[in-house]
């Protein structure tokens, strides 16, 4: 990995930064996204001063016309991307018949546009090069129907489609193409969904009355065991590895 560069959404917090920080450690120099600039701000100088190599660049992706732009002063400022990570993502709660449009256009608009505009940007200069690795931080919840998270669901279940059609279209050009999807990870997502402190309890007991299961593990995953799983899709161990979806979620989907 020390001789790649790495692009990675959703950077300022939870799942993405804890891959920004595995990436640069292994002394990948780090593209570290997020449209909250002063959140960003804060967590590339922690990481700086900590003498890691990692860059800020605040972008929104759900914004069409801010990729290539992107990709173009990541590439000028740091080398070639040959990495590729979209962590970024939204959440929003709700019963369909309750849901507003402008939370569904919302949620679309980052976990599904946001992953397209990237892949598409950054895919596009991999392919001259014929090598690079992507891997989109998607959710257990894109197999497994989740009530008063519909949009949510069905918005990591098109990322998933996409990044393994994706996949299929690229990889004679040596480009890999993967998923990671979680469970419950200890982030301020899952957070936003506890009403009180009894919120950790109930997320590992489940929830018969909502068809929701625990974990069988009995623990949150860190934002950490999440990040592994990343590093491995990217790296050369997982060299003949490409449409795969690693599922990260202490056997909460049961296997599906």
């Amino acid at each position: 990995m020390t001789n790649s560069i790495a692009l990675v959404t959703g950077a300022a917090g939870g799942i993405g930064a804890a891959v920004v920080r595995r990436l640069a450690e292994r002394g990948t120099p780090v593209a570290a996204v997020d449209r909250d600039e002063k959140a960003l701000h804060r967590a590339v100088a922690d990481l700086t001063a900590d003498g890691l190599p990692v860059r800020g660049y605040p972008a929104d992706v759900a914004d069409p016309a801010a990729a290539t732009p992107l990709v173009d002063a990541v590439e000028r400022e740091l080398g070639p991307v040959d990495q590729l990570v979209n962590a970024a993502g939204v959440l929003r709660l709700g019963p369909v018949r309750d849901f507003t449009t402008e939370d569904w256009v919302t949620t679309f608009a980052v976990n599904v546009n946001g992953v397209f505009h990237m892949s598409r940007a950054v895919v596009d200069r991999m392919i001259p090069r014929g090598r690079g690795a992507l891997v989109t931080v998607a959710s257990n919840a894109a197999r497994t129907p989740r009530a008063g998270m519909a949009a949510y669901a069905a918005s990591k279940a098109a990322a998933t489609q996409f990044t393994k059609s994706l996949g299929l279209e690229v990889a004679r050009y040596g480009i890999r193409c993967n998923l990671v999807a979680p469970g419950s990870t200890d982030t301020p997502m899952l957070r936003s969904m506890w009403h009180d402190e009894s919120g950790p309890r109930a997320t590992l007991a489940g929830d018969p009355e909502a068809f929701r299961t625990g974990i069988p593990l009995k623990k949150l995953a860190r934002p950490e065991d999440i990040a592994e799983a990343v590093l491995f899709l990217l790296s050369d161990r997982a060299g003949h590895i490409t449409l795969h979806d690693l599922t990260v979620d202490g056997g909460a989907g049961l296997g599906a």
